[in-house]
């Protein structure tokens, strides 16, 4: 029988783009999400680039009766968790609201997971949970210490998340520390942002297709002055498929090990912001207006991964680069030359 896997915030940028990879990997995922931060056509969009029914639960963690509801009706072999609020200055003006979002949706979710016996789960972490980190490429024995609420409750969930394993000892998790995703799926059909709604994006990549397809007249770039070689901040940018594919090897080694885990997923290199603009302003054939602003809270000047950890435990190493990054975005555009 096919194992079934619940995907929570599986109707977000990651969770839809894992759901199409743990389907082409044999698993059968199952949506659940409430959509605050994700398009409702997204089920649709999935059934059509799978060719299969799309099990999908409008439903929020901080709601226990209908959690419980969905682990009733299902069972399931594994737990993967993307469900967060997810920007960094958001979660500096309100961190109340990221502390009651992110770690009460954790919690409600083990519980879950302890009543109806499910013993594995894959935790979407971050970088952020380094902190400005002095070493580079970081490890994953870098000191912890997140220098924003957003970062500090990805800290938080990896902490509860252990000491659950300490009183059930035959749990096994899987913590992924990721650095920063971007790009598309090569069908177009899935986004790095919501289509609906009126939060704007917070992250690099759909804040250049806004300014590329005229929507947002130039990028802001927060922080000229960083230690960097041309100032701006640095970040390990990894492709959105190269990180779905890591989530599917992690949950394929807590099954085949039954052996927790804690790994970066990154690529290894870092690029700049003005790394970033070149490369996407090649890759779209139009120029990329942008202007200095200052440092946002909460951001750090440098930051990317030291892959050893996740090539050896999870055979895991990134396949594609900045250019398929920022060509797969800009097919989400609708103006991209359908031949390349």
């Amino acid at each position: 029988m096919t194992q079934k896997i619940l995907l929570t915030g599986g109707a977000g940028y990651i969770g839809a783009h894992t759901f199409v990879a743990l389907h082409e990997a044999g698993y059968y995922p199952v949506i659940l999400d409430n959509f605050a931060n994700a398009d409702q056509d997204t089920p649709a969009r999935l059934a059509q680039l799978t060719g299969r029914k799309v099990d999908c639960h409008d439903c929020d963690l901080m709601d226990k009766a209908a959690l419980d509801a969905v682990f009733e009706e299902h069972d399931f072999e594994a737990v993967i968790h993307f469900a967060a609020l997810k920007a960094v200055g958001e979660s500096v003006a309100k961190p109340q609201m990221y502390f009651d979002n992110n770690t009460g949706g954790l919690i409600n979710l083990m519980g879950a997971m302890e009543k109806h016996d499910v013993k594995r789960i894959v935790f979407s972490s971050s970088a952020t949970v380094y902190g400005d980190a002095e070493q580079q490429p970081i490890p994953e024995t870098a000191p912890l210490g997140a220098t924003n609420p957003y970062g500090l409750t990805k800290l938080m969930g990896e902490m509860m998340l252990n000491q659950m394993q300490v009183a059930h000892p035959d749990w096994t998790i899987g913590i992924l520390r990721y650095f920063n995703p971007a790009g598309v799926h090569t069908s177009g059909l899935l986004y790095q942002s919501p289509k609906s709604g009126n939060n704007p994006p917070e992250n690099l990549m759909p804040r250049l297709l806004e300014v590329a397809v005229g929507t947002r007249p130039h990028l802001m770039v927060f922080g000229s002055d960083y230690d960097t070689p041309d100032g701006t901040g640095v970040r390990d940018y990894i492709h959105i498929s190269d990180l779905c594919r890591g989530h599917v090897l992690s949950l394929d080694a807590l099954i085949r090990t039954n052996e927790s885990h804690t790994v970066n997923l990154g690529t290894g290199t870092g690029y700049s912001v003005l790394d970033m603009i070149r490369e996407f302003a090649k890759a779209c054939g139009r120029e990329v207006p942008f202007e200095m602003a200052d440092r946002r809270p909460g951001d750090v000047g440098t930051c990317y991964a030291d892959v050893t950890l996740a090539r050896e435990v999870l055979g895991f190493e990134a396949e594609l680069g900045l250019a398929e990054m920022c060509i797969d975005s800009w097919r989400e555009s609708g103006q991209a030359d359908p031949t390349t």
